[in-house]
């Protein structure tokens, strides 16, 4: 049995100051097929707190503290409708609410995964989250990409993939280019490709490419591969996963030795 990371993020889950209920739903009906008919152990990271909250309380969320309150709101509602959804297919979910420390220690570690380990025997799916209310410097500097590559190396995955509002990895911004050209493949991922900066003329490199390559690289130096896809349109999440054809999207896997 295969073992998958999911990581969703706030731009798909979000939508207009909503909560984009319609692709949450699809998100859900594409782990459920997975389990169902390719027999995978699902562990979904799911961004989305925040935003949520903000659905229900306008804040200004440069504030640090007013991030965190929405986080607080956000968060059961995000769970709330995961387990209406999920319920559908009478499958049972879990939430895990971690921080980037949590891994840096050995006992609170292991302690993780054997709770993980739990719910995958008894077929239910973990979701796991930042603790966004406590973690200060994760609200600031982290995102879910780098606790979903953690989750993926850490709860021993075979792949992680990332479903998100940018479909692939291109070789320069395709919205500035239009010759971009996407990577179906990538065997490395190089260090100047982690130090590209936000610009005040590109998105391309904030909080979005730039922290896959992170997460990337930190799975291929381990052997464990990535895949990005648009969680937008799920056309080709479909193809790779359940009928196990690169359409598009892009796969990160080191070369073999």
């Amino acid at each position: 049995m295969k073992r998958i990371v999911i990581k969703v993020g706030t731009a798909v889950l979000t939508d207009n100051n909503k909560l984009a209920l319609e692709r949450l739903s699809n998100l859900v009906d594409f782990i459920a097929k997975l389990k169902k008919e390719k027999k995978y152990e699902v562990i979904l990271v799911s961004s989305g707190a925040v935003g949520a909250g903000n659905t229900r309380l306008h804040l200004d969320k440069k504030i640090i503290y007013n991030r965190q309150a929405l986080a607080a709101i956000g968060q059961p509602l995000m769970m709330k409708h995961y387990k209406k959804k999920f319920r559908e297919y009478d499958i049972i979910c879990g939430q895990i609410l971690m921080i980037e420390t949590d891994f840096d220690s050995k006992k609170r570690t292991k302690n993780a995964q054997n709770v993980v380990e739990i719910l995958l025997e008894n077929d239910v799916i973990p979701i796991v989250n930042e603790n966004d209310v406590v973690a200060n410097d994760e609200l600031l500097f982290g995102d879910n990409d780098q606790l979903a590559a953690h989750a993926a190396f850490y709860f021993k995955a075979d792949i992680l993939a990332i479903l998100s509002d940018i479909d692939g990895y291109y070789n320069k911004n395709p919205r500035e280019f239009e010759d971009a050209v996407l990577q179906k493949n990538v065997d490395v991922v190089y260090e100047s490709q982690l130090e590209m900066k936000h610009t005040p003329n590109s998105e391309f490199a904030t909080g979005g490419i730039v922290t896959k390559l992170k997460a990337a690289k930190f799975l291929m130096d381990r052997n464990i591969p990535m895949f990005l896809s648009s969680g937008f349109d799920l056309t080709n999440a479909y193809e790779f996963f359940i009928n196990e054809n690169h359409k598009s999207g892009t796969l990160f896997k080191a070369q073999e030795v």
